[in-house]
């Protein structure tokens, strides 16, 4: 089958590799459509990071690099391995693509998106939804009923932002700002909304990712380029500030203003993957006791994400603006995030 592999930083390969064989407790999906994610991006670009190198195989997989890519993916089952149950052949699902030790501390106190050797199928090994076929454990596969193949690609990173929301701990009714309108902050944006929140603020400097976050389902757009944020935040909350900011750029300014936009006892919720040490002013948390929660992945979140979908309260076919065919994902895909503008939000690639 086809698959693209990465084999080292800038080095990314559709290559004819064996198709995956069934096995115990396991099924075989065919793939309709992955999704290209910022980590794929920066796997190609500065990896490798999560991928495993050559020399030195992943602790749970124990595969090394070259490593089939891609873990936003949908597809139909072809073959179940013996012992599944509750799934039929032909029916559309996604995957929650985590392989976890189960035995570490995050993972026995139930927070397996912690787990200290984690393995994200499609980075770590596992095989990929930039390929064909993909093999997965019974328990990290989901059903998405009638929603279209294209939604279902969404799933994943709508499990991240869904996850984040729920880290807030927000309340019905609260008010919420998103700093950064890349894929996730415009997924929260939509979870916001989907959720229950009152109000939703929206930083974000690139004029096309504002417009997105107003289909979104932003109330107010800011541009940190031309206005001075901290001081709208202010105004539009009547001077209490906001509930919760998420900060969603993996910036300083980002990480500070969302320090300066919550209010007193209010949540600061850092999304973003870091590429190097933060640097944050504590005094203003510790004079208005903020509290600042991390967020990775998910845990429990793909169910909540695909009953949101199918009950009409989350509408994510706008964020898809470009589809591929597998052999055109440098040229058409990565090269396209890279020398963007901001106008790509989710770049699906179909295998065929």
């Amino acid at each position: 089958m086809k698959a693209a592999r990465f084999h080292q930083r800038g080095d990314v390969r559709i290559e004819d590799v064996p198709e995956p064989s069934i096995r115990p407790g396991a099924v075989k999906i065919k793939i309709e459509w992955c999704g290209i994610c910022g980590t794929d991006l920066h796997e190609y670009l500065h990896g490798p990071i999560f991928c495993p190198t050559p020399h030195e195989p992943h602790p749970l997989t124990q595969e090394t690099s070259p490593v089939v890519l891609g873990h936003e993916f949908v597809g139909t089952l072809v073959e179940l391995g013996a012992d599944v149950k509750g799934l039929n052949l032909g029916e559309r699902v996604t995957v929650e693509p985590r392989i976890v030790c189960g035995t570490c501390p995050p993972c026995t106190a139930g927070h397996h998106n912690s787990c200290q050797q984690a393995a994200t199928i499609g980075l770590a090994g596992g095989g990929g939804g930039l390929a064909e076929y993909v093999v997965v454990d019974r328990h990290l596969v989901y059903s998405l009923g009638d929603l279209p193949s294209q939604v279902g690609a969404l799933v994943e990173p709508l499990s991240v932002a869904h996850h984040a929301v729920g880290r807030a701990g927000m309340a019905p009714g609260d008010n919420a700002v998103v700093f950064g309108a890349g894929p996730i902050g415009l997924l929260i944006t939509a979870v916001l909304k989907a959720t229950g929140a009152a109000h939703v603020t929206v930083v974000e400097p690139s004029a096309a990712r504002r417009q997105r976050a107003l289909g979104a389902g932003a109330d107010v757009i800011l541009d940190p380029r031309n206005e001075n944020v901290d001081e709208r935040i202010q105004e539009l909350t009547g001077g209490t500030g906001a509930d919760v900011a998420f900060e969603c750029a993996g910036a300083n300014a980002a990480l500070a203003s969302c320090v300066n936009a919550v209010k007193a006892r209010g949540t600061v919720v850092n999304v973003a993957i870091w590429g190097h040490p933060a640097t944050l002013d504590m005094l203003p948390i510790v004079l208005k006791e903020v509290r600042l929660v991390g967020t990775i992945c998910y845990a429990g979140d793909h169910q909540p994400v695909i009953d949101l979908l199918r009950k009409g309260k989350l509408s994510v076919e706008q964020f898809i603006t470009k589809r591929i065919d597998l052999d055109d994902l440098i040229a058409e895909g990565f090269q396209a995030l890279v020398d963007g503008t901001g106008d790509q939000v989710k770049i699906l690639v179909r295998p065929r």
